[in-house]
């Protein structure tokens, strides 16, 4: 094992720079689409039951099926990749989202436009911090979940350390298979225990002192 990573520790650094760059990319757009959506339909209840029933049926989904069926469409390498890890990173994100932002005290709101905030600064300035602790929970929950879907996306040639996963698994019997398959599941558990501590500390940065756990 030792002389499988030594050998080839330039790829495996390379193909983890890219895995990490795929999940962290796909986290900032997923984030961004989600919260954007529930900011659209927290204040309504029935849209809010749409968008959590969204965010659970969409789980169920195998990752494995969607990038397959993604080949039609987009074809092999980063597109499809891209795809199927910001869908399933958006689907926490935005069920937290949904029940940070309705978890709110509507006196808060209503405080705020009552001193003449806009609709849509009264989101940024107030709501949205107040909502981050939990939608950064679902960040947290996603990163872990995605790393493992991105290493699957090398079934399309996708960037990233399922690329030894897959190669181990094609020629299993072989030489230095078993070394390649737990070289890329090893990288992936490592690098998302990385992350995680990474958005720890993210959140003691960007969390208002007045509310946090």
């Amino acid at each position: 094992m030792w002389d499988f990573l030594k050998s080839h520790r330039d790829q495996i650094a390379f193909a983890s720079w890219q895995h990490v760059s795929l999940v962290v990319q796909c986290l900032v757009l997923a984030t961004v689409i989600a919260v954007a959506l529930a900011a659209l339909v927290h204040r309504s209840r029935l849209l809010s039951s749409i968008a959590n029933s969204v965010s659970a049926i969409g789980l169920t989904i195998p990752a494995f099926a969607l990038v397959g069926l993604l080949i039609a469409p987009l074809g092999f390498g980063v597109p499809p990749a891209v795809a199927v890890v910001t869908f399933f990173a958006a689907l926490p994100i935005l069920r937290n989202a949904v029940v940070g932002l309705t978890g709110i005290d509507p006196s808060i709101v209503e405080s705020a436009r009552g001193v003449g905030m806009s609709r849509a600064r009264t989101f940024l300035r107030v709501e949205l911090p107040l909502a981050w602790p939990v939608i950064l929970g679902g960040i947290r929950v996603s990163a872990q979940m995605v790393m493992g879907i991105a290493a699957v996306a090398a079934y399309v040639l996708g960037p990233g350390l399922g690329g030894f996963i897959f190669s181990g698994l094609s020629r299993l019997g072989g030489a230095n298979s078993l070394e390649s398959v737990l070289t890329g599941v090893i990288g992936v558990v490592v690098l998302a225990l990385l992350l995680d501590l990474l958005l720890i500390g993210l959140g003691r940065l960007t969390t208002p002192r007045g509310i946090r756990v």
